[in-house]
């Protein structure tokens, strides 16, 4: 006969992950809505042609699409505050679309290790094209693109990490007894 006693009671850790991503998700929200606005208000005027040299692939493909970037996040956004408010409500399919979405977080935020050391590398060398820096400068700007790139790198490894763990911790036995 499986263990059953903790079915009705609440753990702390499903209500703060509940709140701190319901939190998440408003801010998140609200910060999709601004950037849509943004973007809506440059894209008459807006150019992406930098002469130095142009964005490449999905990049390229990314900035020429920014308003539909922001809708997505702003859709994601949106659906995982829906799941953060069912995951306090301890609702079983809002945990499954939580898990869901804290897995593609986990895939957007892997992508945007690449997206950042794309967009990091071009301005570099958009930079580094248009002011001739003495080589000790040179040598100083390389050393804090090269911190900043680890930080971004060791930031997203992390973040990862902790929503890899989320994941797990919502898949236990314990966990998934009070969604029963």
């Amino acid at each position: 006969m499986p263990q059953t006693f903790n079915v009705g009671s609440r753990s702390l850790f499903v209500s703060v992950t509940a709140w701190v991503f319901i939190l998440f998700g408003l801010t998140a929200s609200v910060l999709s809505v601004v950037q849509g606005a943004s973007i809506a208000s440059l894209l008459p005027g807006f150019n992406m042609n930098v002469d130095v040299k142009p964005l490449q692939g999905l990049t390229k493909m990314l900035a020429g699409h920014l308003a539909w970037v922001a809708a997505v996040a702003l859709a994601l956004s949106i659906g995982t505050l829906v799941a953060a408010a069912g995951l306090l409500l301890r609702l079983e399919w809002a945990r499954r679309a939580f898990i869901g979405a804290v897995a593609l977080a986990i895939v957007a935020n892997l992508a945007g290790v690449w997206l950042q050391q794309e967009l990091l590398q071009a301005l570099i060398d958009h930079t580094l094209s248009r002011a001739p820096l003495p080589r000790e400068a040179a040598g100083v700007f390389g050393g804090f693109a090269a911190v900043a790139r680890a930080a971004a790198v060791t930031l997203s490894i992390g973040t990862c990490l902790t929503l890899a763990w989320i994941i797990a911790r919502l898949n236990t036995q314990t966990v998934r007894q009070e969604f029963a």
